[in-house]
């Protein structure tokens, strides 16, 4: 079994609790405006540039079998049209102006990396975490590496969108331990707008998995200008409220990081220029939040 990875991460104190592993899997069935990873949306290798670092070798173009890289009037040109997303330039590229993002990896492969640091896992009450992207795009391959991680008794986590069908979901929570979810909007048009989505089935979907006894938290990223006001995080707060059995709800602040990989990827950037809410603004929509779910608010 094989799965397109974009990173695997050692030593995370964010994915969960204790120290964790999380497995990056590639590909999303959403299309966040202003999402920081971009280059974890499409399950297909892509190449990042990052034209800063080139020093101009060649080394990229003597490796490339496609013709997407080349030298014209003295200059290094890239035809994104052309990539096969083979990774060759990469691997010959030593300054790093050149990344791969996504690689093909076994269940074995994977593991083979997680388990180096199952004395971290047990000393801290850490495990695995499955995120993305979005990991319920590989289905299959999240299933089978599920299975392999509790094979060795180690503890497991999701971070999902709850957007793909629930019986997804049904044939992974037997092998899950905590699932952390996202609510980004609840206002069904603003969510199709700046998601691509509608969000009726992540709410149905929520509501399953309440129902269901499964340890879940829930989390919504505050974006300025789409959901940074009070009464759209009090909504979203009142629902995760009434599913009952959250363990808290975190407001996760808007991260501007992702500009760079934008320009690495040729892409646009919607949010270019956008910063995270203010203290203050941070801490009002802490307090609408904690009164409105009746639950523990965290912000991150």
């Amino acid at each position: 079994m094989k799965g397109v990875i974009t990173e695997i991460e050692r030593f995370s104190l964010r994915d969960g609790p204790g120290i964790r592993t999380t497995v990056f899997i590639k590909g999303c069935n959403m299309a966040c405006k202003w999402c920081h990873n971009p280059e974890t949306l499409q399950i297909r290798p892509q190449l990042m540039v990052y034209p800063e670092k080139c020093l101009g070798c060649g080394a990229c173009v003597r490796a490339c079998k496609s013709g997407a890289r080349s030298i014209k009037d003295g200059r290094l040109r890239y035809d994104r049209a052309l990539c096969t997303g083979c990774g060759a330039c990469a691997g010959g590229c030593f300054t790093g102006a050149l990344v791969l993002s996504g690689r093909e990896m076994t269940v074995e492969q994977v593991m083979g990396e997680i388990l180096q640091d199952r004395a971290y896992y047990e000393n801290s009450g850490g495990g695995v975490t499955l995120s993305g992207g979005e990991l319920t795009t590989q289905p299959e391959f999240a299933k089978a590496l599920l299975e392999a991680i509790k094979a060795q008794g180690i503890s497991t986590a999701l971070e999902t969108n709850m957007h793909a069908p629930w019986h997804i979901y049904e044939s992974l929570l037997p092998l899950v331990d905590l699932v952390m979810f996202d609510i980004k909007i609840f206002d069904a048009a603003a969510h199709k707008k700046w998601t691509g989505v509608g969000n009726d089935r992540i709410l149905k979907n929520a509501k399953r998995l309440a129902e269901s006894g499964k340890d879940f938290l829930v989390r919504t990223p505050v974006i300025p200008g789409v959901n940074d006001a009070e009464e759209e995080i009090g909504n979203i707060a009142e629902f995760v409220g009434g599913l009952g059995g959250a363990q808290y709800y975190e407001l996760l602040l808007f991260n501007p990081l992702g500009e760079s990989k934008y320009q690495a990827l040729e892409a646009d950037n919607r949010f270019k220029g956008a910063r995270p809410s203010p203290q203050d603004t941070a801490e009002r929509l802490r307090r609408t939040a904690e009164r409105r779910s009746g639950l523990p608010v965290r912000v991150g």
